[in-house]
């Protein structure tokens, strides 16, 4: 059982995510007509003109561009893995409409009243609540189907970035939705996709931020030991060799959180006033000091 456990957890993320998804676009995309992007995008606007169910349609969507990824990035867990976020994600979608909680007198009914109107509420909700769920896909190393595959496709095929590709595809989308449900709703759209994926982003890495530290010292031995002792953070001696000087003296490097970056900055301070320090952003630091590290 312990073997297959990284598998189980994986599927289980996925089919969480798709649901969150799949509340996310009831809960305050599709009332307040903010188009998604991909798929998804293209079913609300179809949704719109004809009321064909919007998860028969993604579902529908995504069987050509499922059969393009499996020709050109093929592989049986992007397979299996994309067939379930899409397949529950549509599940979802259609069926959410069918609970208790969207009835007459449901929860989520009289949610989409309250917020009914105030598209800056139903943008910002609806990209957090969406980003969550992306987040808890890809960190199942999953895809969400739609533009994900179209992304990762332009990117193998064309050479195009996985972030020019998705700008592109969704793009498309949104801009289709601002001659049906205007520029207004489009441009809140832009602004929830943008918020979605700075979400997922962090779901997918973690909100841990942490920082990383380059210092240039004469005295490597001094800050290194009050480093060590003071924030008990271990410290790692880089051979470096000055172009303007050509004189060899060993660069410091360390990672600290962010709350212990004024205390470092302290104690490089008074032992070398004349050092030179760079301060930079890792999204996670894994192992000792810090989170575990563990196979995904």
């Amino acid at each position: 059982m312990k073997k297959y456990w990284p598998n189980i957890r994986d599927y289980v993320l996925i089919a969480l995510g798709a649901l969150i998804q799949a509340v996310s676009l009831r809960l305050f995309f599709v009332p307040a007509q903010l188009a998604s992007g991909g798929v998804t995008g293209i079913s609300q606007l179809i949704n719109h003109f004809t009321g064909w169910p919007i998860g028969l349609m993604v579902f529908t969507g995504n069987i050509p561009l499922f059969a393009l990824g499996w020709r050109f990035l093929g592989g049986q867990r992007f397979a299996l893995r994309t067939a379930t976020a899409v397949a529950t994600y549509s599940l979802f979608t259609d069926l959410l409409l069918k609970m208790p909680m969207f009835g007459p007198h449901g929860a989520a009914t009289i949610l989409i009243s309250d917020l009914r109107g105030d598209i800056f509420l139903n943008a910002l909700y609806g990209a957090i609540v969406s980003g969550i769920g992306y987040g808890l896909v890809y960190r199942a190393r999953g895809t969400s189907g739609g533009s994900d595959i179209l992304a990762r496709i332009l990117n193998h095929w064309r050479g195009i970035s996985m972030t020019q590709s998705y700008l592109m595809v969704d793009t498309a989308v949104i801009l289709s939705a601002g001659f049906i449900f205007g520029w207004k709703l489009a441009l809140y759209a832009m602004i929830t996709l943008y918020i979605s994926g700075l979400v997922s982003e962090t779901v997918l890495e973690g909100g841990g931020t942490v920082r990383t530290a380059l210092i240039v010292t004469a005295q490597p031995v001094a800050i290194s030991d009050r480093i060590m002792e003071d924030l008990e953070r271990g410290v790692t001696f880089l051979d470096a060799t000055g172009a303007y000087t050509g004189n060899s003296r060993p660069v410091l490097y360390c990672v600290v959180t962010r709350a212990e970056v004024a205390t470092l900055k302290t104690i490089v301070h008074e032992l070398d006033p004349d050092a030179f320090m760079v301060i930079g952003v890792a999204h996670e630091a894994l192992g000792e000091g810090f989170r575990p590290l563990k196979a995904q």
